[in-house]
């Protein structure tokens, strides 16, 4: 299942891979891209994750690293 989302207010491309890290790191996700340039989030992830579920920890991860940041479904 591929999810994407749009990021903003992201400041920096050490923030971007940080993120990118830490979603990968994430129960059920094969495989997350994040682009500092287009500020797109792609998320691969397996066909029986809750995806309501792994969008708030995703957005969790953002916030924290980034505080003013936002994730939104595209």
């Amino acid at each position: 299942m591929i999810l994407k989302y749009k990021v903003t207010n992201l400041c920096c491309a050490n923030c971007a891979a940080k993120i990118e890290r830490s979603i990968n790191k994430l129960k059920g996700v094969k495989e997350a891209n994040l682009s500092f340039m287009s500020l797109k989030l792609t998320v691969d992830a397996e066909e029986d994750v809750n995806a309501e579920d792994l969008e708030r920890q995703i957005s969790k991860i953002v916030t924290k690293i980034e505080k003013n940041s936002t994730v939104e479904k595209i």
